[in-house]
Formats: C-alpha cells, sequence, structure tokens
C-alpha cells in the first residue's frame, strides 16, 4: 500500500442560512470579488439574497453569469479577461458544475503571464493562485477539492483534463436552501449522479481506507435520504442529507478516484452537451453490472448501507437488489434507460472514447480498460 498523505484543506461549512454569513467568511481574502453565478439564482430571487451578504460586509463584487458556453475554454477565457480588468482579490463561484469549473479556473490562471491556451496546449501553472470560494447549489461537486479541472476545448470541442495549483479553493460552503430550487427531474438525475460518484470512489484502485470512511457514511445518509427516514430520531429534511452526502462523497473522490461513468459523462457533454447527470444515470445500472464482475463485496456492502438490500440477501443477490434499486429509481422519475436515448450514434460514442482514452481516470478504473473495452461497454449500455 502507498503512503497515505492529506492535508485538511479547504476549509469546509455545511448549514442552512450559512450562504448568509458568506461576507464574513470572505475577508479573509479580499474585499473585492470575482463572482461567478448561475443566472437560475436571479430567476429564483436568491441571487440578491447573496450579493446583500457581501454588501453588508463591506465586499465588493463584480457579477458573471454568463454560463451560455458551459465549461468550455472559451468560457474560461472570457471570464478571465473579465476578472483581470476588475482587478479582483478573488473569485466566488456559486452554482452547479459549470459555476465551480469556470470559477476554479479564474482564480488558477489569474496570475499568469502566458496566454491562457499556452496552458490548454499543456504548460503548467508557475504563479500563485487567487483564493476561491465555492458555493455549491448541487449535490455533487467532485472537483473542487483536486487540482483536476475537465473543461471542453472549444477549437475541437474535446475534453481536456487541465492540471491546476492545489489548494485554489479555500473554502466550501454548503447551504442546502440553494438546493430547494431543483426539480424534480434535477434531484433524481443529480442524486443517482452522486450515488454513482460514491461507487466509484469506493471500488478505485486508488481507494483507501480515508475514502472508504467517508463513501460508508455517506451511503448510510443517502439511505435516510432515498428510502425515507427508518427512526422518527432522524428528521433531517432530504435536502439536508443530499448536501451532507454530496460534501462526503466529493470528499472521497479527491482522496480516491472518479471512474468510468463520470469519464463518460464529462466526454460526451463536452462533445454533445448531454448534461452529465443524465448520462451518469442512464449508465449507472451498467457500470454496477460490470463492477459486480470484480468489486463484488464492494458493491455487497454499498446495497446493505444504502438500503437497497435486506439483512438476509448476500452476495449476487444483495448486488442485484441493488442494480433493482437504481432502475428502478430511473423508471420511477421517467428517465431515459439507454445510450440510445440521447439520440447519439456509436460512431459519435466512439469519437467520444478516443477523447477520454487517455486520461489519468483510466488508470484508477477497479480494472484495467483499453479502448476497445470501453467501446464494448458503451455498446451494452447504448
Amino acid at each position: 500500500m502507498s503512503d497515505f498523505v492529506f492535508r485538511i484543506n479547504p476549509n469546509i461549512i455545511i448549514g442552512s442560512y450559512t450562504v448568509s454569513r458568506l461576507g464574513q467568511q470572505v475577508k479573509e481574502w479580499g474585499t473585492r470579488y470575482f463572482v461567478v453565478m448561475d443566472p437560475i439564482l436571479r430567476e429564483v430571487k436568491l441571487a440578491d439574497k447573496i450579493l446583500q451578504a457581501l454588501n453588508e460586509n463591506k465586499i465588493e463584487s463584480v457579477t458573471y453569469s454568463d454560463l451560455s458556453d458551459g465549461t468550455s475554454t472559451k468560457a474560461v477565457s472570457r471570464a478571465l479577461r473579465l476578472a483581470r480588468e476588475a482587478h479582483v482579490h478573488g473569485v466566488i463561484a456559486i452554482g452547479g458544475m459549470k459555476a465551480m469549473t469556470i470559477g476554479r479556473a479564474v482564480a488558477a490562471y489569474y496570475n499568469e503571464i502566458h496566454d491562457f491556451y499556452t496552458f490548454v496546449g499543456g504548460a503548467q501553472t508557475n504563479a500563485q493562485p487567487i483564493a476561491c470560494i465555492c458555493v455549491p447549489t448541487t449535490y455533487r461537486f467532485p472537483f473542487i477539492f483536486t487540482t483536476d479541472l475537465p473543461l471542453s476545448d472549444s477549437r475541437n470541442h474535446q475534453v481536456r483534463f487541465m492540471k491546476i495549483q492545489p489548494n485554489v479553493c479555500k473554502l466550501a460552503l454548503v447551504d442546502p436552501n440553494l438546493m430547494l430550487t431543483l426539480t424534480d427531474n434535477q434531484k433524481a438525475t443529480l442524486s443517482l449522479e452522486l450515488l454513482n460518484t460514491a461507487i466509484e470512489a469506493y471500488i478505485s484502485q486508488k481507494a483507501n481506507f480515508f475514502s472508504d470512511m467517508f463513501v460508508e457514511k455517506a451511503a448510510e445518509i443517502l439511505s435516510y435520504a432515498f428510502n425515507s427516514s427508518p427512526s422518527l430520531e432522524i428528521s433531517t429534511p432530504e435536502e439536508v442529507l443530499l448536501a451532507q452526502a454530496g460534501a462526503m462523497v466529493s470528499m472521497a473522490s479527491s482522496t480516491s478516484s472518479l471512474g468510468m461513468t463520470t469519464l463518460l459523462a464529462i466526454g460526451i457533454n463536452a462533445r454533445y452537451h448531454i448534461k452529465k447527470p443524465l448520462v451518469a444515470s442512464m449508465v449507472l445500472p451498467f457500470a454496477m453490472e460490470d463492477a459486480a464482475k470484480f468489486k463484488a463485496g464492494h458493491l455487497e456492502k454499498l446495497a446493505h448501507l444504502i438500503g437497497a438490500a435486506t439483512t438476509e440477501q448476500t452476495g449476487d443477490e444483495a448486488i442485484q437488489s441493488f442494480i433493482d434499486f437504481v432502475r428502478q429509481r430511473i423508471t420511477t422519475a421517467n428517465l431515459p434507460t439507454r445510450l440510445k436515448d440521447t439520440k447519439l450514434t456509436i460512431e459519435q460514442l466512439a469519437t467520444v472514447i478516443d477523447d477520454i482514452k487517455d486520461t489519468d481516470i483510466m488508470n484508477q478504473l477497479p480494472r484495467s480498460m483499453t479502448a476497445d473495452d470501453l467501446f464494448d461497454f458503451i455498446k451494452q449500455a447504448y
């Protein structure tokens, strides 16, 4: 076993109404911020409350809400230029993965003197980043604790996993109240994607006692969120449970690794702009069937922790019950069940495999996989 090294960073705050103290929390890193904000927060009347929390603490802000280009290099380049023109001290990213990714990218490259596309081409960062404060509005945010930055190259629509400085995110502030605006469809796909991330971190070759601890506790919390509380002593609202589980799973994946389903979801999103949680929810049952051949013990344990299998069910029976549990949630939410439902062709998916086959995540999968193995898996999920 390789040495386990863990540094306590960033600060993590989880709780209802914690965003109202955002202004107090960010003073440590500056008084002028570039705020990358999901535009949906204006539609649901939350943006003004968040900005007010900054204004009351004399924190100046420049708001950026143009996320129409997603997590593309074009979007990052534009946001980076505007942040530099505003001469900010740090970045506050509020929203889903788009906002988190663009915010971290701006913070990472703000002080670099070279053109941004120099780094897209493979150059390593040299300058110190400015502080990034991440305020997620969805249940999952796996990359904010890592040095990985997945972007879509605007020149060819190929996914790029760029490496940024460690500790770019100085504070992760998780307020479950910001997640109350999610639709039922969004809740369904995001919770399934969260479960997928937990499974990936648990069965990865890079998994360790620390990541296992977080996944197992997250699975217990998810069981309450998925199945309703089995005890009157647990009365925590669903969105709070999912937010807590999301923070734990994100920590687990940062010390372990993401896996095949996430990699496919990111690659498909970069090429064809299909939402990552939707792709993950479709692929998850097939990935579980594949993992059962190599990590049966891990899946069996999660099946019991999540409440998908009874205490009497063991081995293959428990795992099949777990897979059936996931498929039932997909059916209940009326979500598509196969990749062909996205209208993508096999040929288009083969292009995605070419995009992702040489990424670092491929080396952390629970079993060694070639591009041909990945294509065989795609055909099963298609």
